[in-house]
């Protein structure tokens, strides 16, 4: 029986969870989720109710704002935003002691995370990220050793509390902070390619953090702050120049920290029109009301450059518009 914990039973926390419950089964799989309010009380109403294409998968959740109701889990899915990650982290952090030593955490976020440079060789490592993880408490709480990165490469949006709708998309990479190809990462890895993932083990996965976030630290600010779709910000050519010169800053730092790009934007921008008119999470996320996710995305990068004394003068201008936003809708 593999043991799967979700804090944040959204989008993405739903998917995991979901196709892992349905394909495996309830007698191979248990899910729980630490979910309060409206979620919690759905999934214990209804379970987790998933929409893929024409069909949706129901999967029994065990359901609690109480850690002690849940029990020990080999695997923790967290799936919150970035502004929600020191609200959680104690949660997380009480669930992990009550798991054994091999349990993991498998971290599904957007931009760079709180471990990245704790295992990372180069002119940064160890580097601490205050725009991510402000004095330290989250790595105290949720250590590197313990974690699973992960880049998703998959389209899905929350329909109502415990009900999400899977888009598009069955990418998942995963990895270890340290390098390398465990074998709990590697028994982790074969639960999720027998539930339909299609799964690639990293050997070095801040490379591939570093490489989505190259694609989407320029597109999910400037849509929030437009509203407008991916195909109509590159169809502008003074903020698709924009949008380019940011990515050449973010790719020199990237060359200098060890996780080169070897893209050019406009070969990116090829990509990302093939995706047609996209609607970015963080547009979703000010279209809700909710709060942005801009220090992992876009803070972060500018800190990192003003480490390695990169100019970041495009980065910074877009973090400060965006967050000015944020701030004057109530979304900061």
């Amino acid at each position: 029986m593999l043991r799967i914990g979700v804090v944040g039973m959204g989008a993405i926390g739903g998917w995991i969870a979901g196709f892992l419950g349905h394909r495996l089964g309830a007698d191979a799989v248990r899910v729980s989720a630490y979910a309060r309010g409206a979620t919690r009380d759905a999934l214990r109403a209804h379970g987790l109710r998933l929409d893929s294409g024409e069909a949706r998968m129901v999967v029994p959740v065990q359901a609690s704002d109480r850690i002690d109701d849940l029990g020990p889990q080999d695997l923790i899915v967290l799936a919150v935003k970035g502004p929600s990650l020191r609200e959680v982290a104690p949660v997380v952090e009480t669930w992990l002691a009550a798991c054994d030593a091999d349990a993991r955490v498998l971290v599904a976020m957007n931009g760079v995370p709180w471990w990245f440079f704790e295992r990372l060789d180069g002119p940064c490592a160890g580097l601490h990220l205050d725009a991510v993880d402000p004095g330290g408490e989250i790595a105290r709480r949720i250590p590197a050793d313990r974690v699973i990165g992960s880049v998703v490469h998959a389209s899905c949006a929350v329909k109502a509390p415990g009900h999400v709708r899977h888009v598009m998309g069955m990418g998942l990479i995963l990895g270890e902070p340290a390098g390398g190809m465990s074998p709990i990462l590697q028994r982790i890895a074969e639960s999720f390619v027998q539930s339909g993932f299609n799964v690639t083990l990293s050997p070095r996965i801040q490379n591939d953090i570093w490489y989505k976030l190259w694609g989407n630290m320029t597109m999910n600010p400037i849509s929030a702050l437009t509203g407008a779709t991916t195909d109509r910000i590159l169809d502008d050519d003074l903020v698709r120049a924009f949008v380019s010169a940011v990515m050449r800053e973010a790719a020199e730092i990237g060359a200098r920290i060890g996780c080169p790009i070897e893209q050019t934007p406009e070969e990116r921008h090829a990509v990302t029109r093939r995706l047609g008119a996209f609607r970015t999470s963080m547009l979703q996320d000010a279209d809700a009301g909710r709060r942005l996710e801009l220090d992992a995305l876009v803070g972060a990068v500018g800190e990192i450059g003003h480490r390695l004394g990169v100019p970041t003068p495009h980065t910074d201008a877009l973090l400060g518009l965006t967050r000015l936003m944020a701030q004057t809708r109530g979304l900061a």
